[in-house]
């Protein structure tokens, strides 16, 4: 055995080399915080977050919740990918996005048919799936505009595409499972 100390991935939190307006890729390439490929990376971070407050609204840590949990290691790949923009990079892989439409389908079975379009909210876990679900759009959103710069990352984005659809069918589940209606979308545009 070795008296050596393994080294810290994060040695140290704090680095200054931010204080500027500039962060880097992995790679070490420096862009400034407002550009599209950081803003993109942000948008991600910020929809693994919803993930991890989505979670800590569960009860139980059955299907969904397991289902959930590997959608934030896939999203952190999938940030990984972003982060090292190296065409060499392996892309995610297209069994997490045939994943995400198993799920889909599986859980949709187990839904009433859908007729009339609904509020986001409901029982409290269900709120916060709808806001990931926001958030994952504003996040392709991003992507998007980041893919109309470089032509890159197409897989990310039929991930996050598909993944917006997912967690909409699953807060319709976990309203289902916490015995909570749907409120339907009732319009109020005055008559002409």
């Amino acid at each position: 055995m070795s008296d050596k100390k393994s080294p810290n991935r994060l040695d140290k939190i704090y680095t200054r080399s931010g204080d500027s307006g500039k962060t880097s890729l992995a790679r070490g390439k420096r862009l400034y915080k407002s550009h599209s490929h950081i803003k993109t990376l942000g948008e991600v971070d910020e929809l693994n977050c919803q993930m991890g407050v989505l979670m800590a609204t569960l009860n139980d840590h059955g299907q969904l919740f397991n289902f959930f949990q590997k959608i934030q290691n896939t999203l952190f790949d999938l940030g990984a990918e972003l982060a090292m923009n190296d065409a060499n990079y392996p892309s995610l892989d297209q069994r997490f996005i045939d994943e995400l439409e198993l799920q889909i389908d599986d859980l949709n079975q187990q839904l009433a048919p859908l007729k009339e379009f609904i509020l986001p909210g409901g029982h409290l876990s269900a709120a916060h799936c709808h806001l990931a679900r926001a958030v994952c759009r504003r996040a392709e959103r991003q992507l998007i505009e980041l893919i109309q710069e470089t032509g890159n990352f197409s897989q990310p984005q039929k991930y996050l595409n598909r993944l917006s659809d997912f967690l909409f069918v699953a807060a319709r589940v976990l309203n289902q499972q916490n015995a909570t209606s749907e409120r339907l979308w009732s319009a109020h545009v005055s008559p002409a």
